[in-house]
Formats: structure tokens, sequence, C-alpha cells
């Protein structure tokens, strides 16, 4: 099979499972705090947690794209589990030589502003700072650790129960804990010194990658609901989507859907070429089309989420309708692992700093 259709495969496989298990009922249940135990146990079953890591390191063999691919459509259902978090932090352990975990995994820190220093003790490593905001840290059964040690970049697999977890929660109700790491030790073989091409921005723009996929798979459900929901309403005799008001409003969030897809979509490419051609050039197209990507979904999620809601009214809102548990996580992702305000000074940092003319350095990604 080509790598299309291999990729197709792994979406095909990851939509079925999630559209089967993500009821509302389940998403209800997680809202409440109850962890989705079962999902889990599919998704690690199935290999889904392991598709970015190669054979040889006990991984299923696909791409850091076919991860986004699927997280994508995971996006589609809102899995109230740590998907992206677990394949991005896999992703990173097969780069640096460690093992990959099989149960739920996160990455901290997931700021740009904080540090977690690192330093040799006897028997191991001394991990000390705090990182806040956290996803899935009390849920998760591995920390991988990006920190500073004396001789550059260090990844560590740190046991939560060592660390101090002060609970805290997006607005979609998911885990986004404060961990404080300060005399946590890890032993030596927990340790690796991550290679001179792969650095705490590498990680920190793969992981605003991650989320800008899952925002474009669940910009798309939103989309879905919104057309399905206009069609099935009556008003003054037909249904609203005969309406011009709301045929416009509907244009102009599928608009919306197919920019922030678009900007996905040409940022994984790029990150497929990033990983063939392993050059500085290749990397910061990388780099600058993941910024892109978090920014145009970002933007997308305020004017797509205003629309779905307007179509629906009130009922998007209760209890018993799917929408709000989608748009609630789209407002709560466009924050995490960067805001499209932050991304968007740092991609103009990139372009005033860029060797290049604007126009060929745009032409280039």
């Amino acid at each position: 099979m080509s790598g299309n259709d291999i990729r197709d495969m792994f979406v095909d496989t990851a939509g079925r499972m999630l559209k089967d298990v993500c009821t509302k009922e389940l998403l209800e249940a997680a809202d409440h705090g109850e962890w989705a135990s079962q999902l889990w146990s599919m998704l690690e079953e199935s290999g889904m947690n392991l598709v970015p890591v190669p054979e040889e390191a006990d991984g299923v063999g696909g791409s850091f794209a076919d991860a986004l691919a699927i997280v994508r459509e995971a996006g589609r259902f809102a899995p109230p589990v740590p998907l992206a978090e677990t394949l991005l932090a896999n992703w990173l352990l097969s780069l640096v030589g460690l093992p990959v975990v099989t149960g739920p995994a996160t990455v901290a820190p997931v700021s740009r502003q904080e540090s977690v220093v690192l330093k040799r003790v006897d028997g191991g490593w001394e991990l000390s700072g705090t990182a806040q905001y956290v996803p899935w840290a009390r849920q998760a059964s591995s920390l991988i650790v990006v920190g500073d040690a004396p001789e550059g970049t260090a990844v560590a697999v740190v046991d939560p129960a060592r660390c101090v977890i002060q609970e805290g929660n997006n607005l979609a109700n998911e885990a986004r804990d404060t961990v404080r790491f300060d005399g946590v030790k890890v032993p030596e073989e927990a340790v690796a010194m991550a290679p001179a091409h792969v650095t705490k921005d590498d990680v920190y723009v793969r992981g605003a990658l991650m989320r800008a996929a899952l925002m474009a798979g669940a910009l798309d459900r939103v989309l879905e609901l919104s057309v399905q929901y206009a069609q099935e309403r009556i008003q003054f005799g037909r249904p609203i989507a005969r309406f011009q008001a709301i045929q416009q409003q509907l244009a102009v969030l599928a608009g919306e859907v197919i920019a922030a897809n678009t900007a996905v979509e040409s940022a994984m490419a790029l990150v497929e070429r990033s990983d063939q051609e392993r050059c500085s050039d290749a990397r910061t197209a990388e780099h600058m089309g993941s910024m892109m990507a978090k920014i145009t979904t970002g933007q997308a999620v305020q004017t797509a989420t205003a629309i779905a809601h307007q179509v629906h009214g009130a009922i998007g809102f209760t209890d018993e309708h799917l929408l709000h548990y989608l748009t609630r996580r789209l407002w709560s992702w466009r924050d995490e692992f960067g805001s499209e305000t932050e991304w968007a000074e740092q991609l103009g940092k990139q372009v005033l700093n860029a060797q290049k003319e604007l126009w060929p350095l745009v032409t280039s990604i």
C-alpha cells in the first residue's frame, strides 16, 4: 500500500472506533470527572497511541503526519482522553531513544515561558520547576518532561505519583493541572539528551500543530451539526436552512472550516517534508506552516462557533445537545500551546529575521 493508503486506513479505523464509543453519554460522564477507561483501552489495543513510532522501537511505523491525520479525525468526536498528547510524547521518546509508553501520557511544560531544570545526582537526575496547565496530568501514567540540563535539552520520563499535582480544568472540564517537580528524582535510564535537531521549540511547535489538527476536526463536526440542524428545524412552516440569512451564515461557517483544514493539511505536508529532508530550510518552513495553522484555526474558531450557536439557538447550550461539547473544547484548545496572538508575533519575528524577501519566503512554504 502507498503512504496515502496507509494514512487513510489509520483515519478510517480511528473514525469508526471513536464514532461508536464517543457518545454524548460518554462526554457527559467525562464532563463530571469520569475517566473514559474503555475508550483508552480500545485505542491502546488498536495501536493508535504508537502510530508515529518506528517499528524497531515497538511502534506502528507511521509518520508524524499520519498521527496528525488521526488527531484531526479524533477532533470530530472530542474524545476525553490524551490521544494527541500521547502521540506527541511517544514521537519524542522514539526520537531520543527512550522506550515508548503504552499508557496515557502527556508532555510538560506546555508554555514557552516555563522551564524544568534537570541536574545530575547520585543514581540519576533531579528535577526542579513548575509546569502549569499540563493536559491530563492527573490521569497520565507517564509525564514526558522536556527540560534544561547543563548538557542541553533533556527528555525525562517521570512518574506523576512522584510529583505534586494541583488539579485544574479547562472550559471543557478536561484536566489541565499544575505540576511541581521540585526534588523529583528519576533514574539514569529514564533520561536522554535530545539530539541537536530536536529542541524545546520543536516540541512546542508540534504540540501547537496537534491542537490545530484537533480544532480542524472539531470544526468539521460543528459545520456538520449546524447544517443538519438547519435542515431539521422548522420555522414558519419550512426548514430554517431555506432562509437566505441562515444560508449566508452557513456559507461563512463552511468557509472558515475549509480555511482551517487547508492550513492544517499544508502544515502536515511541511512536517512530512521536514522529517524526510532534515535540513534547516525544511525545518523553518515546518515551523512557519505550523504557526499559520494554529493562527488560522484559532481565528476560525471565533467566527465558526458564534455562527453555530446562532443557528442552533438556545438548544446548542443544553445538556441534551452535542454542540457545546465541541465548542467548549474549541474555545479551550484555541489558547493551548500558544494562542493565535502569540503565534502571530512569533511568525512576524520569523519573517523579519529571514534572509529572504517576503514573497519568495511565503511561496517557499
